[in-house]
């Protein structure tokens, strides 16, 4: 049986807020296999942000184990979370955090300056995620220049641009309207179909009903963990 590409071990944090301990992950064990799409839900201050930022090595954990690709990544150091997370993780943000006097092109290409690629090369890895998310004749259109649907898949393209085997996308229909919600969680969707794995954390039902699993967070802990049978049973439904 192949490792799964996530998989998290009584992982737990803890945050002290002077004589006060808040427990935000209480010993959440879960794997996800790699090529699945998953929805992460919950109330605010269930736990789902902690999570996410643990499984995109953002921090580190008080206590319990996360391998990430068969690799126990949970107690190493910022410089080698910040490698991984650069190398593996793609993260796609509801505010898009896009530089404003710079083109889609240069955008996508930023997670690429670290790696030492030619400068050609750069160019032409970002030129191929922006045509790939429908973005091909908006190269040198800068942020100002774009519809927020189309921020957004800039976004997303960065965030494809260094092969993560990992996208994470943190309420990415947060700041756009309903049809180009619709628009950009398809495309999330299509991503997700040609095998890269998505982790998506929403607290809207009618965004998580993309995806193909649901794991509730209340309290710290996960309270659901389940198939999407609505998802299932229109995928099976003759065309």
């Amino acid at each position: 049986m192949a490792e799964p590409l996530i998989r998290t071990r009584d992982l737990a944090k803890e945050y002290r807020m002077g004589e006060t301990v808040v427990r935000a992950l209480d010993g959440v064990s879960l794997s996800i296999d790699a090529g699945e799409f998953v929805a992460v839900m919950g109330p605010s201050g269930s736990g789902k942000s902690t999570f996410m930022n643990l499984i995109g090595c953002l921090d580190a954990p008080t206590a319990g184990d996360y391998f990430l690709a068969g690799e126990n990544v949970a107690h190493l150091s910022g410089d080698a979370l910040a490698a991984i997370r650069n190398r593996r993780v793609g993260f796609v943000f509801q505010q898009f955090n896009l530089l404003p006097r710079t083109t889609a092109q240069e955008n996508v290409e930023l997670p690429l300056l670290y790696t030492g690629l030619p400068k050609a090369e750069r160019r032409a890895r970002a030129k191929l995620r922006l045509e790939q998310v429908g973005l091909g004749e908006r190269l040198d259109h800068q942020p100002s220049q774009l519809s927020g649907g189309q921020q957004q898949r800039v976004a997303i393209a960065r965030a494809l641009v260094n092969d993560p085997v990992l996208v994470l996308a943190d309420e990415p229909t947060g700041a756009l309207d309903s049809r180009t919600s619709v628009e950009v969680m398809g495309l999330l969707q299509s991503l997700n179909r040609e095998g890269i794995t998505v982790v998506l954390v929403t607290h809207e039902h009618d965004v998580a009903a993309f995806a193909r699993r649901i794991i509730g967070f209340r309290d710290g802990r996960v309270v659901e963990d389940r198939a999407n049978a609505a998802l299932d049973a229109r995928a099976a439904q003759p065309a």
